[in-house]
């Protein structure tokens, strides 16, 4: 055999000892280098950078909503997310797919291409803390304290409250983060005030007509939340998704006029008799009862007539009115409404016309009477019906169309024409501000008019008394 040249052995083991080196150095720099990279961003959040290396906007928005989100949660702050774009977005086919989204990480939820983000705060678990503004400022937010008076310190003896937080915003890279409290009022309600700027604010300061809440006041149910994750981040939102948006939608709340009620009442003093208090105490029983019984049957309905009058003129009841009065668009009828009465204790007194003209409900609760008058749509006007029992004479009430507001009433959380005062003129015409105790349904309102008779073959099925 001939023989081995150890020198070119160890040489050669050598050489292959080095490349093999170098391919393991290169497979670390170009791939596992790479993947480290790729599990920071899947740790940091979606899209931290771009392909050009430039932050873009999604970037920016989840950036702000996480360094905000990171420091409520330091300070114990309970946001839940409020932002009617985000929750749009929540659909049940897109929480099926967080799973996914996950795994492919992207601002899916609080990316909405808006420069805001809402979120809201029971106000009652707000203590001010000024180590959490000075922490929001070193993170480089800029704030803006927006403060109004307190409607739950109001009343006809004191018409200022004291001024309390409504709305923050915070902004940071041209985005905006709006905090709205919620305060609880007496009829068991969440609220949050109007946004009014003062002469003083930066009016640049953001797109105020951008922002979901602060138009005007609002009124909501207390919302059940729930801790999710959206986008990487963790967030409560509201448990029922949908009926929140709906009620975002409908939430505008008109505050009674404390001022002008006490005018009024200074000119025309109220009744303090044991007999007026009495009735307003019925009143208040029944109304609540009402609202239980329709609350039930899913069935909106608002105060009318002389009921609405009180809560616009006085902030009260009209004590000498002897009755309740609420309205219901035809639409929302149900025919099981006068059985789920009935099963709440109230007797049917009368049943006037039927569902497709001029329905009336009446029913009695120990002496005081509640009235339902259903409302029809034509055109640009509404109306409701009225039916004179002995003659079968049919009258018709006509106001200019109207939205429904919430109002308060009696620790009551109720439905008022957000229109109240073209309601209230349209039905007792312009002097509505001066009591009158003698009235006569069938001449005395402004906007009544004859409507024809009912046949008298349908006088058992369209005129029924009890």
């Amino acid at each position: 055999m001939p023989r081995v040249n150890r020198t070119a052995v160890v040489t050669l083991l050598l050489v292959c000892s080095s490349a093999f080196l170098l391919l393991q150095l290169y497979y670390y720099r170009n791939y596992v280098s790479t993947i480290s990279h790729h599990a920071f961003l899947l740790q940091a959040g979606p899209h931290i950078l771009s392909r050009t290396g430039h932050l873009t906007a999604n970037d920016l928005q989840w950036q702000t909503v996480k360094k905000f989100l990171g420091l409520a949660r330091h300070f114990r702050l309970p946001l839940f997310l409020a932002d009617t774009a985000a929750l749009t977005l929540l659909s049940h086919d897109a929480l099926r797919q967080r799973d996914r989204l996950v795994r492919e990480p992207h601002c899916s939820f609080l990316c909405t291409g808006r420069p805001v983000t809402s979120f809201a705060l029971h106000a009652n678990l707000w203590k001010y803390d000024p180590g959490f503004l000075l922490a929001a400022e070193q993170k480089g937010f800029e704030l803006l304290e927006l403060r109004g008076e307190d409607p739950r310190l109001a009343s006809l003896d004191n018409l200022s409250g004291e001024e309390i937080p409504l709305h923050f915003l915070f902004r940071l890279n041209g985005y905006i983060i709006q905090v709205v409290f919620l305060y609880e009022r007496s009829g068991n309600y969440l609220w949050h005030g109007e946004l009014r700027l003062k002469n003083n604010v930066d009016r640049s300061f953001a797109p105020f007509k951008l922002l979901d809440y602060g138009r005007h006041a609002g009124s909501y149910d207390r919302p059940e939340l729930v801790l999710t994750v959206l986008d990487g981040l963790d967030v409560r939102i509201p448990g029922n998704v949908s009926r929140f948006l709906s009620e975002q939608l409908q939430a505008r709340f008109l505050e009674c006029r404390y001022r002008d009620a006490r005018n009024f009442l200074q000119l025309y003093p109220d009744d303090t008799s044991p007999e007026a208090v009495d009735f307003r105490k019925k009143v208040k029983s029944l109304l609540h009862l009402a609202a239980r019984i329709l609350a039930q049957l899913d069935i909106p309905f608002w105060l009318s007539s002389g009921t609405c009058l009180g809560w616009f003129r006085q902030c009260s009841v009209i004590s000498y009115s002897r009755d309740v009065d609420i309205g219901i668009f035809i639409k929302d009828f149900r025919s099981d409404i006068i059985a789920a009465f009935r099963n709440g204790g109230l007797s049917l007194k009368h049943k006037f016309g039927k569902a497709g003209d001029s329905l009336e409900l009446s029913f009695l609760s120990d002496d005081v009477k509640l009235d339902i008058f259903f409302f029809y749509e034509d055109g640009d006007i509404m109306w409701n019906g009225g039916t004179q029992a002995k003659s079968g004479k049919k009258f018709k009430y006509i106001f200019p169309r109207f939205s429904l507001c919430w109002a308060e009433l009696l620790e009551l959380k109720v439905r008022v024409p957000c229109e109240t005062l073209d309601y209230v003129t349209a039905n007792y015409g312009a002097s509505w501000s001066v009591p009158v105790r003698s009235w006569d349904w069938k001449l005395s309102p402004s906007n009544v008019q004859e409507n024809g008779v009912w046949p008298p073959a349908e006088w058992a099925e369209l005129i029924q008394v009890y």
